[in-house]
């Protein structure tokens, strides 16, 4: 008796330890390597073309044009109260008209990375925290006014030969004639 007493007790003791020991290696936590910069969290936003003239001596010598994208923090975004391209678009005309970044009558050389960092620092500079991770260029185009006025006249010129002219659009002529 005093044998089956022993062995129940070593049962239970070697159970009540197989317990505890599953319990405490479920519960602990492998210490969480943060994801490199370009891999989960961040989410990217599409600007727009965005179109700024470009002054000197007192008259629109051109266009800058670009369309840029944005990687940022997805969880950051949803709680701001102002939509990020309303923010980006601020910091293009800030940094390109206010800061005059670019000097396009005396632009030697073009800094990209210059440029992608310094509208970065305006973006979480007025948010006062590092939302937004990178810039991604999708369009850069400068179009002086003397490129705006030639593509104006390739559109404008005459239209080919047969076609009639309405209202100042080249109109189809009659594919098939219906018959009675």
């Amino acid at each position: 008796m005093i044998k089956l007493l022993i062995t129940g007790i070593w049962i239970s003791a070697v159970a009540l330890a197989s317990v505890y020991y599953s319990v405490q290696t479920a519960n602990k936590m492998e210490p969480a390597e943060p994801d490199p910069a370009m891999f989960g969290g961040l989410q990217s936003i599409r600007g727009e073309v965005t179109s700024i003239p470009v002054i000197s001596g007192g008259a629109v010598k051109g266009y800058f044009l670009t369309r840029l994208s944005y990687t940022v923090d997805a969880e950051k975004t949803a709680k701001m109260t102002i939509p990020a391209r309303d923010l980006v678009t601020d910091a293009l005309y800030t940094a390109l008209v206010g800061d005059r970044l670019i000097d396009f009558p005396n632009m030697t050389q073009f800094d990209l990375e210059g440029f992608k960092a310094r509208i970065l620092e305006t973006i979480n500079t007025r948010l006062g925290e590092e939302v937004f991770h990178d810039v991604v260029v999708e369009q850069i185009d400068y179009l002086s006014k003397e490129d705006i006025r030639t593509n104006m006249r390739r559109n404008t010129e005459a239209p080919p030969p047969g076609a009639s002219v309405q209202g100042g659009k080249p109109a189809r002529k009659a594919e098939a004639e219906v018959s009675h």
